[in-house]
């Protein structure tokens, strides 16, 4: 148990993590179904403090490494690869399920103004993965241009929502090209969560992720 003043065990703090989350989805529905905009808006603020938390946890797990082990760079290079393999992964799935989407034939049941929204969505996540790409490789820096294109992909994310909602789209295509967004609005995510990881496997422990 922590004394008075201590941070509390990680273990304790991961938990508690796993609670927050759990309380923001059950939160999220609740306003969704109840037409709460009010109490939606809390939840999406409350996001900030689970990042701010992960930011610290991450911090004191790399503090009681260095605590651990003897200096070893390339101890630390390959703990903060194996934060870099869950990311690929995962965007690999995405990309996966918009090809599945491709086997299905949805792009031909899409107007054209949806359609040119999703080849742009697809054009700057393309870039920004090659950024992120080119950071790890290059071992450079990102630069603010990734957020840039992320806060694009978001906006596309909601102008293609607002098109299929406007749309005569039947409900069960509207929904898949509703999910494409999101699909490539993450793969964007995980674009900027890994050049802020591969920044970090050039000094200091990685950044945690969106």
């Amino acid at each position: 148990m922590a004394k008075p003043g201590q941070p509390a065990p990680i273990e304790r703090e991961v938990a508690r993590l796993f609670a927050l989350v759990s309380e923001a989805l059950a939160a999220a529905t609740d306003a969704l179904l109840g037409g709460e905009p009010s109490e939606a808006s809390r939840v999406v603020e409350s996001d900030r403090s689970v990042d701010a938390l992960t930011d610290e946890l991450t911090r004191r797990i790399w503090e009681d490494l260095d605590d651990l082990l003897p200096p070893n760079e390339q101890t630390r290079q390959l703990i903060g690869l194996l934060t870099i393999l869950p990311e690929l992964e995962r965007s690999a799935d995405l990309a996966e399920h918009i090809a599945q989407r491709g086997v299905s034939q949805l792009g031909r049941d899409m107007p054209p103004v949806t359609r040119g929204i999703v080849q742009r969505m697809s054009d700057v996540a393309l870039e920004m993965w090659h950024e992120a790409a080119g950071s790890y490789v290059r071992a450079t820096d990102a630069g603010d241009s990734l957020n840039q294109a992320d806060e694009e992909l978001d906006i596309l994310t909601r102008r293609l929502t607002d098109e299929v909602s406007s749309s005569q789209l039947v409900p069960s295509i509207a929904a898949q090209v509703t999910l494409l967004g999101r699909f490539y609005e993450r793969l964007g995510d995980h674009a900027v969560n890994l050049a802020r990881r591969a920044e970090g496997l050039r000094g200091g422990p990685p950044v945690s992720g969106r």
